[in-house]
């Protein structure tokens, strides 16, 4: 039996064993008194983290996003030790947890290569086997400032310089070997880290300011046991295959190219899978009640200033001059979507109106964080705003939900919830922001929904509800979003005629759930690893004729078969039959079909999927009734 001191002082017992989840569930935000918390982490085997210089306690675990953090944060400060051991002349930046590891900013004479990884992780496992206690130190800014002049960290001393007069400034004291400046929270000890595995080097100018120092960023990862490492390294393998850059190639899909960095170019393939997404998409909305618009890429400056983009976003946007007045080329669909409203005078009884548009924007990001299709300079949203009243907020959202439901259930996603408030450089009134994030959070709740709340992380002008996909890698991807904004109808006066004639100011919802589209069908290709549904695949049907006598036969196939509506192709290259389904089964051609003397004959096929099995003696009808029913339902699984 374990007691346990409540914060309020009250005793409460468990057994032993008994799970971090029971205690966190029963003890309000998981705290406890430092003794008994030990006692409860040996009995857990979960790990404890200091909140306050009172000492209190909590349990987390390394499965958990939280217990990730604290353990990748510990490990960032372990990679820095074991560089200022190597290189005693580093000086660091910042060195945060990320969601797949950790990484740190430094600046060192020493050009980090791949070489060095095995050196620095030696290192780091050396000292993360010591045992060193995280030690936590409040400490004044002058003697701060002193310490870190004395030890040549400039990085450490402009942060420092650039916190609030009234900053609490924290150290945290990895026993002899290292010490930073921190707010933390971190493990224990050091002993927890049992695995390192150091992944990238990459340039990162200090501050994301390119007229700043060039920094080296050094990625890594860490695990409680080698197994762990073991088969995140897998995994690993299986991302690399899956990669929408390498599959893109090889499908014919995309590209880019020097002349347009972060500007993607597609392909014929690649706007066959665009197009029927969108065609499809474009159907579910107009069945749900929406309009579709089509707003200018180029608008004025002035409309930026009042849309609040210009205070709070013009950093990622490009701009232009037209007739010497200043232009900005739209980073947003928004600003268009609220004149398309405002061109008219509605009643209350016209709302909600809702208008989607697939907008094309352009958002300036730096060269070092372009990434295929998941990071680019232009893209197309699948943009939807709402104008309603505030009695209609809730229903809309369900809406909104039921949408996301049915577009990610549909490639089989799996998804979460998240909810981001007010953040600190926000728009408008706090009542409105409390308004509208009581809205939200009430659809949630009410809808019973799941969902983790992501305080300070909503968009500048309004709260947000952001879904999560997981793909068939465990990874996950943010992707749609609904967003609730009072600001925007108020900056451009938006109103509605109420039942007294009077005018009122309506709500705006945003809601974009492919997101970009770019994106999506980077995360598609790589959950499905290009072996695409039927419904969106470029290559659906190949025919391969065994030699050119029967070239008749398989035109005339592919005749009856384009004809049924399907994208089918017969190769007629002077190769083997192997050699012609090898570059099928590269193309992921959803289903093959050798075309030979006995099918000739017997006017019966046999159907060949992408896995290499066959379906023999289907008749050409039964195989056009199967392949409409796979598309039409648009099923993931084959039907052969």
């Amino acid at each position: 039996m374990i007691k346990i001191t409540l914060p309020d002082n009250s005793v409460k017992e468990y057994e032993a064993g008994v799970s971090v989840g029971q205690v966190t569930k029963d003890i309000s935000e998981g705290l406890y008194r430092q003794a008994l918390g030990a006692v409860v982490n040996g009995v857990t085997r979960g790990y404890m983290e200091p909140i306050n210089e009172d000492s209190d306690f909590r349990v987390v675990k390394f499965d958990d996003p939280e217990g990730k953090e604290i353990f990748w944060h510990t490990s960032s400060h372990v990679m820095a030790a074991a560089i200022q051991a190597l290189w005693p002349d580093t000086k660091f930046a910042i060195g945060p947890a990320i969601n797949d590891g950790f990484y740190y900013d430094m600046e060192l004479d020493h050009r980090f290569v791949p070489e060095d990884f095995a050196k620095i992780e030696k290192k780091m496992l050396e000292i993360a086997k010591a045992d060193h206690k995280m030690e936590r130190i409040e400490i004044s800014r002058a003697e701060a400032l002193k310490m870190f002049e004395e030890m040549g960290q400039d990085y450490k001393i402009e942060l420092i310089n650039d916190l609030p007069e009234d900053e609490l400034i924290t150290l945290y004291k990895m026993g002899d070997a290292f010490v930073d400046l921190c707010r933390g929270p971190h493990l224990e000890s050091t002993k927890k880290i049992k695995a390192v595995k150091l992944k990238t080097i990459a340039g990162a100018y200090w501050r994301g300011d390119s007229d700043r120092q060039m920094l080296q960023r050094l990625y890594g990862i860490s695990f409680e046991k080698a197994k762990q490492l073991a088969e995140w390294e897998e995994l690993q393998k299986e991302i690399e295959r899956r990669d929408h850059r390498k599959i893109g190639k090889e499908m014919d899909l995309f590209a880019f190219h020097e002349e347009g960095p972060g500007f993607p170019f597609f392909h014929p393939n690649g706007m066959v899978l665009m197009n029927e997404l969108l065609d499809w998409w474009r159907s579910v909305l107009e069945e749900r009640g929406y309009g579709e618009i089509k707003t200018p890429l180029i608008m004025n400056e002035e409309l930026w200033h009042r849309s609040g983009h210009w205070d709070h976003y013009k950093e990622n946007m490009y701009f232009t001059k037209i007739d010497e007045e200043d232009y900005a080329i739209k980073p947003m669909n928004c600003p268009g979507s609220v004149l398309t409203y405002a061109s008219n005078q509605h009643s209350y009884r016209d709302l909600p109106i809702r208008l989607a548009e697939f907008g094309q924007v352009h958002r300036h990001e730096l060269s070092g964080t372009l990434h295929g299709l998941f990071r680019v300079r232009t893209f197309t949203q699948d943009d939807a705003h709402v104008y309603c009243l505030p009695s209609q907020i809730k229903d809309e959202v369900y809406k909104m939900i039921d949408l996301a439901d049915l577009l990610y259930s549909t490639f089989g996603f799996k998804y979460s919830l998240e909810l981001s408030t007010r953040p600190d450089d926000f728009m408008g009134d706090i009542k409105d922001w409390d308004f509208a994030e009581e809205q939200l959070k009430a659809a949630l709740e009410e809808r019973g929904m799941d969902y983790e709340l992501n305080p300070g992380d909503g968009a500048f002008y309004g709260p947000k509800i952001d879904f999560h996909l997981e793909d068939a890698a465990k990874r996950t991807w943010q992707c749609g979003t609904i967003q609730l904004d009072f600001q925007l109808p108020q900056n451009f006066d938006l109103t509605y005629i109420d039942e007294n004639g009077e005018k009122q100011r309506p709500v705006m919802l945003h809601r974009a759930l492919l997101g970009s589209v770019e994106r999506f069908i980077g995360v598609l290709t790589e959950h499905f690893a290009g072996r695409f549904p039927l419904w969106i695949n470029p290559e659906q049907v190949v025919i391969i004729p065994v030699s050119d006598k029967f070239l008749d036969t398989a035109e005339g196939l592919e005749k009856q078969i384009k004809e049924a509506g399907f994208r089918v192709s017969v190769d007629k290259r002077s190769e083997g039959v192997g050699y012609k389904i090898r570059q099928a089964q590269l193309m992921r051609a959803n289903y093959m079909l050798v075309v030979g003397e006995k099918e000739e004959e017997s006017k019966l096929l046999t159907v060949r999927n992408r896995d290499g099995e066959e379906t023999p003696e289907v008749s050409l009808e039964n195989l056009i009734e199967k392949l409409s029913e796979e598309r039409d339902s648009k099923s993931v699984n084959p039907a052969f």
